[in-house]
């Protein structure tokens, strides 16, 4: 959290249309403006050309040159498992989204908060911190993904009971329990909906000798994917370079065999939200049992993910209204929520 910040003026309501939230995820980079919502949400890929130096695209115009491009043309994600991988190409995404959402004709800097992985070092947080400042922030807000979904999933955080949220994002997967406004337990693995996507690349080229791309491989994940058994088997043809002759090829995929190359990923998500509810405080327990997991993000979106984890836990998941902006908009809101959170007077 930055130093030095003045409620008084949040909690006036005089708060201005230029308190901008962040959802900076691995796969993609959503903004929110008071009062407007999310107004951009852009994947997060940055194309550049090797020998110049100079970016050539960035966002969706990027994410079509993945895997297509001449080799002094490199698109790249300068985010890696939510954490910045490149800061100096994460510093000029930022700049451009943000000049993008608000335009070039605002006055005053904007105030921002953007979201991190629960479990991200001082160190990261400091480099989130400094590219913002470095993309134009007069002030900066750092919080965590769980906090940011519960609040954008319409949950009340202020409450003293026991709410469980799973957020689910490109690059990592945060559990938390959050009561009173804070995180009780949490923790934060590397495994997300691009591990989905390396699982069933890595699925097509054992069971098939068929070597597909990230983008085809999301294709598959968004089409037919599945973790857990279907009622009705659903198909989709995969086009594919065939690792024996070296020709293209295409096959039919099932969504029970995306079940069986999806196995060890979710399993790990299951997990992860096994040993959270683990040390959850039994009060606390007894409320996320009432009251069931929310889960956020776009990974939520896979098929089958809620009856998985209803069915390893016990207790009901639910996805949130709008899975995939909750925690953009709950960034947003945080601005809002913390000038209502500043305690007792007890003067």
């Amino acid at each position: 959290m930055h130093a030095g910040l003045d409620y008084t003026d949040i909690g006036r309501g005089r708060m201005q249309h230029s308190d901008i939230g962040i959802d900076l995820g691995t796969a993609s980079v959503l903004v929110y403006i008071r009062g407007r919502g999310v107004v951009l949400k852009e994947p997060s890929v940055v194309a550049f050309d090797r020998d110049t130096n100079k970016i050539m695209a960035i966002g969706e115009d990027a994410r079509l040159m993945l895997g297509r491009t001449p080799g002094n043309i490199v698109a790249v994600r300068p985010l890696r498992q939510g954490v910045i991988s490149d800061y100096t190409v994460t510093e000029k995404m930022m700049k451009y989204f943000i000049q993008k959402a608000i335009g070039r004709r605002t006055f005053r800097k904007p105030r921002i908060a953007v979201c991190v992985p629960s479990q991200v070092t001082e160190v990261e947080k400091k480099a989130v911190e400094d590219a913002t400042f470095q993309a134009g922030a007069r002030e900066v807000f750092i919080i965590e993904e769980p906090i940011a979904a519960a609040i954008g999933a319409g949950i009340d955080i202020t409450k003293p009971c026991g709410n469980m949220v799973v957020d689910i994002g490109g690059g990592t997967t945060d559990i938390a329990v959050i009561s009173l406004g804070g995180t009780v337990v949490s923790t934060s693995i590397k495994v997300a909906g691009d591990d989905f996507d390396d699982a069933i690349v890595r699925y097509m080229r054992r069971k098939y000798n068929l070597l597909v791309g990230e983008r085809t491989a999301e294709d598959i994940k968004i089409r037919v994917g599945s973790c857990y058994p279907r009622a009705e088997d659903q198909f989709v043809e995969v086009r594919g370079r065939n690792l024996v002759t070296g020709l293209p090829r295409t096959i039919k995929v099932g969504s029970s065999e995306t079940e069986e190359a999806l196995r060890e990923p979710t399993n790990q998500i299951v997990e992860a939200v096994h040993s959270v509810l683990e040390k959850t405080p039994p009060e606390l327990a007894a409320d996320i049992a009432d009251r069931g997991i929310v889960l956020t993000g776009g990974g939520s979106l896979l098929n089958g993910l809620e009856e998985l984890i209803t069915a390893k836990t016990g207790i009901s998941a639910v996805t949130a209204e709008d899975p995939l902006t909750a925690v953009a908009v709950g960034t947003g809101r945080y601005v809002e929520y913390i000038s209502g959170a500043t305690g007792i007077d007890v003067s």
